[in-house]
C-alpha cells in the first residue's frame, strides 16, 4: 500500500530531465551549427587564395570566389566581410583572402565580426 506523499513525481522527474536534455540537444546543435559555419568559411578562404594566387589572377578575384561559394553554401549575410591582398610570409609572396563574419551564436544570429578566417596561397608568377 502506499502512503501517498511521493504521488506525481515521476511527472515531476521526468518534467525536469526532459528539460535539461532539451536544453543540452539544441547546445549541442548549436555548436555543430557554428563548426559548420567556421569551416565552411576556412574552406571558402582558402580556396579564394588559391584561385587568386594563379599567375594570371588578383587577389580581387580569390576575394569574389570566396564570396560565391559563402552564398553558396551560407546565408549572404556571410560574405559581406571579405577582404584580399598581397602579403610577404617569411620572405615568400603570398595571396590572403580574409573573412570576418558573425559567429552564430543563437541560431545564426550572434555577434557582428564574431569570426575572422583567413586563406593562404603562395603567389605564382609568370
Amino acid at each position: 500500500m502506499s502512503s501517498g506523499h511521493d504521488d506525481g513525481a515521476a511527472v515531476v522527474e521526468f518534467t525536469l530531465v526532459a528539460a535539461l536534455l532539451t536544453a543540452l540537444f539544441l547546445a549541442l546543435l548549436q555548436l555543430g551549427l557554428a563548426l559548420h559555419v567556421r569551416n565552411t568559411l576556412v574552406a571558402s578562404a582558402a580556396e579564394g587564395a588559391r584561385y587568386a594566387a594563379n599567375a594570371d589572377r588578383v587577389p580581387a578575384d580569390g576575394a569574389a570566389l570566396t564570396r560565391s561559394l559563402i552564398r553558396a553554401s551560407l546565408a549572404d549575410s556571410f560574405a559581406t566581410g571579405v577582404s584580399s591582398g598581397f602579403e610577404v610570409v617569411d620572405g615568400v609572396p603570398t595571396v590572403f583572402v580574409r573573412v570576418d563574419a558573425t559567429l552564430p551564436v543563437v541560431g545564426l544570429l550572434g555577434p557582428a565580426r564574431g569570426i575572422r578566417v583567413r586563406g593562404h596561397a603562395l603567389e605564382e608568377t609568370g
